[in-house]
């Protein structure tokens, strides 16, 4: 009777920090699709809303002539009006999410298509945390490649 009772509530806390998992990796996959949309549409307000920018925030970018951009992350909050708006859209693949209480990190690919149909491509490192129950994003490493 005690192994069983065991056995059943092990199973439940399993289930329930599954299901919890599954939950913050859909509200964290869907942070990500509007980041990448607000940018484009030129949403400021939205876009800030997908951020939490820290005092340990990085914002890096590899580009495919191999400069690197140690981008200031307050821009994600108050971006200039030459880099938002552009218009096209982004496909996000491959997502690889680990979770640990309110900290996340997730890689995934990204094709990025200007309005003109032209893409570019890289793969994102994103690190987010959990700010009075919603996810943040507080950095990230963009590494473009060519196709």
């Amino acid at each position: 009777m005690l192994k069983s009772t065991f056995v059943l509530l092990f199973a439940t806390m399993i289930t329930n920090s599954f299901a919890q998992s599954n939950k913050d990796s859909l509200a964290i996959v869907n942070l990500l699709e509007k980041e990448a949309a607000t940018w484009r549409i030129g949403d400021k307000k939205g876009h800030a809303d997908c951020w939490a920018v820290r005092p340990y925030s990085r914002i890096l970018i590899s580009t495919t002539d191999a400069r690197v951009i140690d981008l200031d992350p307050q821009i994600m909050l108050t971006p200039p009006d030459q880099l938002i708006g552009n218009g096209g859209k982004a496909i996000l693949s491959n997502f690889k999410i680990g979770i640990t209480g309110n900290s996340a990190w997730v890689s995934h690919n990204e094709e990025s298509i200007s309005k003109e149909g032209g893409s570019t491509f890289s793969y994102e490192v994103r690190l987010l945390e959990k700010v009075n129950g919603a996810w943040k994003l507080v950095g990230q490493s963009v590494h473009q490649y060519k196709k």
